[in-house]
């Protein structure tokens, strides 16, 4: 009884519900007045505290372990849902420490703001190392331009010292801190380049800077962050469990946290790439592709682009594993996703910026996704036709061109940015092969071939003379459904494109028939 008064009790708080006259809740006034008492008791009972937060925050007290040692456990902020316009979401825990991040008072950039920020960032001298951020190269691709059907032009963000366009907005938010905030340092959570770009430009502008970095964090690019004098901290499973600790050291500490995507100053930084391009283009551009992660870099530009050149259209690629942005539209407003691990680790961001959804919502035409074939592909043309290495989201713009997805832009004018070429080896690797499978330059079969002596040596001599590599090759005996006097042979050869693919898997079956010769293909075709 008590348990349902207490589902009744909240109805009646909130007023919404009152029972029909002509269905009596209770027969008589004794019970009614019981009732009513006790739905009072419940009430209370089952309503928060008058003095706690409204949010789902645990804080535990200094409490007495199994020792009897003082401990104190750590914050666990579990987000409260709010409503965003129409829509209810579940806003962003560090929105509710993070002052430059309100979800009720989103910050508006404007044009006067990047103005600033490209005055402020600029180098004095271009030849000399430091002192700012460098005005990066705007490349035609020739080859990039014949296989998207259209006039594709990059800029090359990836040429900044960090290698990433972080150093843009990074640069220009530690500019902004007063004498005091200097002192106090700099707070950022990042799992490479936002951090590197901090770390970096921190030391040039004396300002210590102290990073949160997840576990999974390259260890190149942790390496790279001490080795600028910057206090590195390796805690959390994820992104998000650092920024939790970057915020709580930030405010013990009395620094300024510099969120990575969202702070008004790195939107202002991130906007001066939109006047650079139509200044290195003449102002002729028709569409402007832009990866994005946490929001940053598509709002800077799109208030860049769409003030003074509004005809040019905005398109956004994400990963079809972390489309934060992509659900934000869709129910209008931010919106905590699950990530997915993806070769655009860049652009794993679990929830998009406040002010970077606010400032991009009415600027971003279209949103497109592309999956981890498509960004393979594009990290190993651009390697193998710009002469480039890129990272995974550094290549998400020219894996929407080459997708198909944008076909519409045929013959026109467009410009993608490769927004860094921090890769890790291993995810280069990855990258390189599964491309070369895309092409069919990487090919699987297996060949059931009798298990007596010469048998394989006379398969790998008639590969080899097709003009074949083995790459690998694994011998199945025990598994094989053949007689026990055969062998099944699982080989990875490399050939030289779609056409000597054909040739080996021709010559393969007319050999040895196709119930022993099997191959493997791929369900997408080359571009």
């Amino acid at each position: 009884l008590m348990k349902h008064c207490a589902g009744l009790s909240a109805p009646l708080a909130r007023a919404e519900w009152s029972p029909t006259p002509s269905v009596p809740l209770v027969s008589s006034p004794c019970c009614a007045t019981f009732l009513s008492l006790l739905l009072v008791w419940a009430s209370d009972r089952c309503s928060p505290s008058p003095t706690a937060h409204p949010s789902t925050c645990r804080v535990s007290e200094r409490s007495k372990n199994r020792t009897g040692e003082d401990q104190r456990s750590t914050i666990v902020f579990t987000g409260r849902r709010t409503l965003y316009g129409q829509k209810e979401y579940l806003e962003p825990a560090e929105a509710r420490l993070d002052e430059h991040c309100d979800p009720k008072h989103p910050k508006t950039l404007t044009s006067d703001q990047i103005t600033a920020a490209a005055i402020a960032i600029k180098k004095a001298d271009p030849n000399v190392f430091g002192g700012g951020v460098m005005r990066t190269e705007m490349r035609h691709s020739f080859l990039i331009s014949r296989r998207a059907g259209m006039d594709v032009h990059l800029k090359m963000e990836l040429n900044q010292v960090t290698g990433s366009f972080k150093e843009r907005g990074g640069r220009f938010a530690l500019h902004n801190l007063t004498a005091e905030q200097r002192k106090a340092g700099a707070f950022a959570a990042s799992a490479g380049n936002h951090a590197l770009a901090l770390c970096y430009h921190g030391k040039q502008l004396g300002v210590p800077v102290t990073v949160c970095m997840p576990r999974h964090a390259p260890i190149m690019k942790i390496d790279k962050c001490i080795s600028f004098g910057a206090e590195v901290i390796v805690q959390g499973k994820d992104l998000l469990a650092a920024r939790k600790l970057a915020l709580e050291l930030s405010h013990q500490r009395g620094g300024t946290y510099i969120n990575g995507y969202d702070h008004i100053d790195v939107l202002a930084g991130a906007g001066t790439i939109g006047t650079e391009i139509m200044e290195q283009m003449d102002n002729k551009v028709d569409a402007i592709v832009i990866p994005v992660g946490g929001g940053g870099l598509i709002a800077g530009i799109s208030v860049a682009i769409k003030r003074f050149w509004p005809h040019v259209e905005i398109i956004g690629v994400e990963s079809v594993a972390n489309a934060s942005m992509k659900k934000a539209r869709d129910v209008g407003g931010p919106v905590l996703t699950e990530l997915v691990p993806s070769l655009a680790d860049g652009l794993s961001v679990s929830v998009v910026g406040v002010n970077s959804y606010h400032n991009s919502k009415d600027k971003i035409d279209r949103m497109v996704t592309v999956n981890e074939s498509d960004i393979a592909i594009a990290v190993l043309r651009l390697i193998e036709l710009e002469k480039v290495v890129p990272e995974g989201s550094g290549a998400c713009g020219v894996a929407a061109l080459l997708s198909g997805q944008l076909d519409d832009l045929k013959s026109k004018k467009v410009v993608t940015i490769v927004t860094g070429g921090n890769i890790d080896s291993t995810a280069l690797n990855r990258c390189i092969e599964r491309g070369m499978a895309h092409d069919r330059r990487l090919v699987r079969f297996n060949v059931v071939v009798s298990d007596r002596p010469g048998a394989i040596n006379e398969l790998t001599s008639y590969i080899a003379d097709l003009g074949v590599s083995i790459k690998d090759m694994i011998l199945d005996r025990p598994y094989q459904r053949h007689d026990i006097f055969s062998v099944r042979a699982n080989i990875v050869a490399e050939t030289r494109g779609s056409e000597h693919a054909e040739k080996l898997n021709t010559k393969l079956m007319e050999r040895y028939g196709p119930i022993d010769c099997q191959f493997k293909h791929m369900p997408f075709a080359a571009k």
